[in-house]
C-alpha cells in the first residue's frame, strides 16, 4: 500500500453508513482500482448529522459510526486489501448545537466569558463585553430553570453575564461559517487550539491508520498558509485543500499542500464538452424565458450586494471598526472582489498579484461610489493596515463570494447550467483543447481531480446531458417552448427547472420539488431561507407535479434522444479526469451513472449491491460495455462507465505518478494525450457536431512507437490508426503499451 494515493473513493459516512459498512466495501473498492478510501469527517458531530461538518467534540471519533474501535477495525480490513484512508478535516469551525451544552468548550465560554480556559478557541468579538447569540425567533420569553436559561430547545448557562440572546436574523458576535450562525469560527491559528483540535487526527496519522488529509474551507482561516505549514510539519502526509479557484487564478505556491480538491479541474473538463458558439442562442433563450439581465457580471454584483445587506451586517461592522473604513465603501469593495481571497499576510510585503486583485476591485467599486469616497484609503487599510483589518477582510471575501455567487448568482443566471458549478464561470462557454492541454501540463502532480463531490451543484452525468444542449440550442428552445406553454409558474425559476428536470430524468416529484424549493430559496428572487411563503411553496409543488405529469413523456423522449451524445460526454469526461495528472477521486456511486442534483440529493444512499454485482459479472478484462449485466440490472451506459472507471483506475496503479502529460495532435472532435511512454487516452468531444460532419471519415491518430492495447476493447494498435477504427467500440480508448 502506497502512502501517496493513486486514486481515492469518497464515502459519505452517516449514522446509517458507518465504519463497518465502509469496511465491507474493501474487496469491491480494491477491485475497482482505488488505493485509498476518502472519508467524510469522522470526529464527533451532532448525533443526527448527515454530513459531519458540525463537529462538537474534537477528542472523540464519532460514536454513531462505530467510535475508535470501529475505526481501527475498518482500517485493518481496508489495509488487508491494500487500501489506505484519507480524512476530511474541518479546522475552520465547530457547531453551536441545540442544546448548546453539547459543545463543552463553547458552554465554558458562555459561562465564563473571556475568563474561560477556552476563550481563545473561538473567534469572538468581545468589544461589547457580551457575545450575541442569535436564537430568538418569536415572542416566547427565555425562562430561567435552576442554573440554566431555556428558550425552546436552546439551553444557556446562568447567570447570563457573558452572552446576550438576540433575534436569529441578527449577525452573531462571532465569526461563523459563511452565514451559518450555528457554525462558530475557530481560532486555529492559536497553537494551543491547533493542538487540541488536531490531536486525534494526528494520532491516527502517527499510528499509520491515515495516509492523507483533505482540509475543508481553508479560506475561512486567519492564516491558511501558516496553518497548512503547521499541519504538514505535524503530519507529513499527502494533503489537499478545498480551495476554490476562479478563472486563471492558481493555488499560491507557498501553501504547503499538494493541491486542491479539484473544482478547478472539474470546470476545465466540463468546458471541453461545451460548444462555444452556443453562447449567443442559449443566452438569448435564457433572457427571453426569465427576463434576467444578459450581463452575468451585473447579476454577480447585485447578488453579492444582496447577501452583504441580508447576511453580513455584523461582519461589515466588525471590519469597519478595525479598519477605520466606512461600511458602504467596504461593501462595494467586497462586491467587486473577483476571487475568494487576496492572499495577503499582515506584516509582510503585499504580493503584486494581491495588489492587482484588490486595486482592480477598487477601480470597479469607485464607479459605484461618490467621487469623494475614500476608496484608495480602503485598499491601503485592507492590504497594509492593522493586522486584524487585513485578516478580517480576507475572511469575509470567501463568504461573500460563496453566498453571493455560489448560492445566489448561480441560481439567478443559468443559460447552460452545467457551467454553474462551484468556481465556474457560467458566461464562459467552452474551452479550446490547446488551453486544456496547457492547463494539464502545469497541474501540480499530486493535486486531486474530480467530477462530482458532496458539494457539486449537479452530478457529472447530469452535466454530461446538459452539455449536449450546447450543440442543440434550436431543438432545446423548441422543447422548452412546448413545455412552458403547458406549465409555468415563476419566470425566475422555470427555465432552471426544465434544464434540470430533463438532465436528472427520471426523477420523482418529491426529489425534484426539494431541489427546486432549495433553488428558489437560494436565488432569493421570490422567496429565501429567511422569508418563507407558504403560498409560493404550494404553487411550486403544483408546478412540479404538473411538469412531471403533463410534460413527463415529452421530457423522457427528449432525454432518450440525446442519450448517445450524453453517454459519449459522460465516458469521455470520466476518462479524461481519471488519466490526466493528479490523484483522481471517484465520488461514491459515480463509477456508474448517477443523476443527482445539489446536496442533500447527492448524499442519498448508494446501491453498492448493484455495483458489486456489475463489477463481478463484467469480469476483470476488456469488454464492449454495450450490454447490461446478465441479471438485467444496470444499463449499457452503466456498464460502459464502470468499465472505463475500473480499467483507468487499475492502470493508474501501474502508471508512474511522474509520467509526463504529453498532448497529442488529434481531430477537433477528439482530445488525446499520452502519459509518458506508458499510456494513451483518447476521448470524443462535441459528439453532435461529429455526427453532423459525417463521423470520423479518414481522420487518424498517430500513436507513439510500440504496440498498444486498448484496455476497453482488447484491440491492439500501432502507428497511425484511423479514429473510426480506434473508437469503434466506445467513444473513448484507453491504450497501454504492450
Amino acid at each position: 500500500m502506497s502512502d501517496r494515493p493513486t486514486a481515492t473513493y469518497r464515502l459519505q459516512l452517516t449514522p446509517d453508513f458507518g465504519f463497518a459498512e465502509a469496511a465491507g466495501l474493501a474487496p469491491y473498492l480494491r477491485e475497482l482500482g482505488v488505493s485509498h478510501v476518502y472519508l467524510s469527517p469522522i470526529l464527533q458531530a451532532v448525533p443526527e448529522s448527515r454530513h459531519g461538518y458540525d463537529v462538537i467534540d474534537h477528542s472523540r471519533i464519532r460514536e454513531e459510526f462505530g467510535g475508535a474501535e470501529g475505526l481501527r477495525s475498518m482500517a485493518a480490513e481496508l489495509a488487508a486489501h491494500g487500501l489506505g484512508i484519507i480524512l476530511d478535516i474541518v479546522p475552520n469551525h465547530m457547531t453551536v448545537p441545540v442544546p448548546e451544552s453539547g459543545n463543552a468548550q463553547l458552554w465554558s465560554v458562555l459561562a465564563g466569558g473571556p475568563a474561560s480556559p477556552y476563550a481563545s478557541w473561538f473567534d469572538i468579538d468581545w468589544s461589547s463585553g457580551r457575545v450575541n447569540m442569535p436564537v430568538i425567533g418569536d415572542d416566547t420569553e427565555p425562562v430561567a430553570d435552576g442554573d440554566v436559561l431555556r428558550y425552546h430547545d436552546h439551553v444557556f448557562p446562568l447567570p447570563d453575564t457573558h452572552y446576550r440572546l438576540v433575534d436569529w436574523r441578527e449577525g452573531p458576535g462571532y465569526r461563523r461559517f459563511f452565514d451559518v450562525s450555528s457554525l462558530i469560527g475557530l481560532r486555529v491559528e492559536d497553537p494551543e487550539v491547533f493542538d487540541a483540535t488536531h490531536a486525534v487526527i494526528l494520532s491516527l496519522v502517527e499510528e499509520g491508520l491515515v495516509q492523507g488529509l483533505r482540509v475543508d474551507h481553508p479560506d475561512g482561516l486567519a492564516d491558511p498558509r501558516g496553518y497548512l505549514s503547521r499541519l504538514r510539519a505535524a503530519s507529513g502526509v499527502w494533503t489537499v485543500a478545498e480551495k476554490i479557484l476562479v478563472g486563471e487564478e492558481r493555488l499560491p505556491a507557498d501553501w504547503d499542500c499538494d493541491g486542491t480538491t479539484g473544482y478547478d479541474v472539474l470546470n476545465r473538463i466540463t468546458g471541453l464538452f461545451v460548444e462555444p458558439s452556443a453562447a449567443g442562442p442559449l443566452t438569448d433563450l435564457f433572457v427571453r424565458e426569465t427576463g434576467a439581465p444578459r450581463d452575468y457580471a451585473e447579476v454577480v454584483y447585485s447578488s453579492k450586494k444582496h447577501v452583504l445587506d441580508l447576511f453580513f451586517g455584523a461582519e461589515l461592522d466588525r471590519l469597519s471598526a478595525v479598519s477605520g473604513v466606512g461600511r458602504e465603501v467596504l461593501a462595494e469593495l467586497l462586491a467587486a472582489m473577483p476571487v475568494y481571497r487576496a492572499y495577503t499576510t499582515p506584516g509582510e510585503p503585499v504580493p503584486a498579484t494581491s495588489s492587482a486583485i484588490v486595486e482592480e476591485a477598487a477601480a470597479i467599486a469607485a464607479t459605484r461610489l461618490p467621487d469623494d469616497a475614500p476608496v484608495a484609503e480602503a485598499v491601503e487599510r485592507v492590504l497594509r493596515g492593522p493586522a486584524e483589518a487585513v485578516v478580517r477582510f480576507q475572511q469575509i471575501c470567501g463568504p461573500v463570494m460563496a453566498k453571493g455567487v455560489e448560492d445566489t448568482a448561480l441560481y439567478r443566471w443559468y443559460p447552460l447550467s452545467c457551467l454553474n458549478e462551484v468556481g465556474g464561470e457560467p458566461d464562459r462557454f467552452g474551452g479550446r483543447v490547446e488551453e486544456f492541454h496547457a492547463f494539464c501540463r502545469e497541474m501540480p502532480p499530486a493535486t486531486m481531480t474530480t467530477l462530482s463531490t458532496h458539494d457539486t451543484k449537479r452530478s457529472e452525468d447530469v452535466r454530461a446531458r446538459l452539455a449536449v444542449l450546447s450543440e442543440l440550442p434550436g431543438r432545446w428552445a423548441q422543447a422548452v417552448g412546448e413545455w412552458s406553454a403547458k406549465v409555468s409558474f415563476d419566470p425566475c425559476l422555470d427555465y432552471l427547472a426544465w434544464q434540470n428536470l430533463m438532465a436528472a430524468w427520471p426523477i420523482g416529484a418529491d426529489r425534484f420539488f426539494d431541489y427546486l424549493f432549495k433553488a428558489a430559496r437560494e436565488a432569493k428572487t421570490s422567496i429565501s431561507w429567511a422569508t418563507p411563503d407558504p403560498s409560493y411553496e404550494e404553487g411550486l409543488r403544483a408546478f412540479v407535479n404538473r411538469a412531471i405529469g403533463e410534460c413527463g413523456p415529452s421530457i423522457a423522449e427528449f432525454t432518450a434522444s440525446i442519450e448517445p451524445y450524453a453517454r459519449a460526454n459522460s465516458l469521455s469526461q470520466k476518462l479524461v479526469q481519471l488519466m490526466i495528472p493528479g490523484v483522481p477521486d471517484v465520488y461514491w456511486g459515480n463509477e456508474i451513472t448517477d443523476f443527482s442534483l445539489v446536496d442533500p440529493d447527492n448524499r442519498r444512499p448508494v446501491d453498492f449491491a448493484l455495483r458489486r454485482r456489475m463489477l463481478a459479472e463484467t469480469g476483470a478484462g476488456p469488454g464492449d460495455g454495450k450490454g447490461a449485466p446478465g441479471n438485467g440490472e444496470g444499463s449499457p451506459w452503466d456498464a460502459a462507465k464502470l468499465l472505463v472507471t475500473r480499467q483507468a483506475l487499475n492502470l493508474r496503479r501501474r502508471l508512474d505518478p511522474a509520467a509526463p502529460y504529453l498532448p497529442m495532435e488529434a481531430d477537433e472532435h477528439a482530445i488525446a494525450f499520452a502519459r509518458g511512454d506508458q499510456a494513451v487516452a483518447v476521448a470524443t468531444r462535441l459528439p453532435v457536431g461529429l455526427e453532423r460532419r459525417g463521423g470520423w471519415g479518414g481522420r487518424t491518430l498517430t500513436l507513439p512507437p510500440g504496440r498498444w492495447r486498448d484496455l476497453l476493447s482488447g484491440a491492439e494498435h500501432t502507428g497511425r490508426v484511423p479514429l473510426a477504427h480506434l473508437l469503434s467500440h466506445h467513444p473513448v480508448a484507453l491504450l497501454e503499451r504492450g
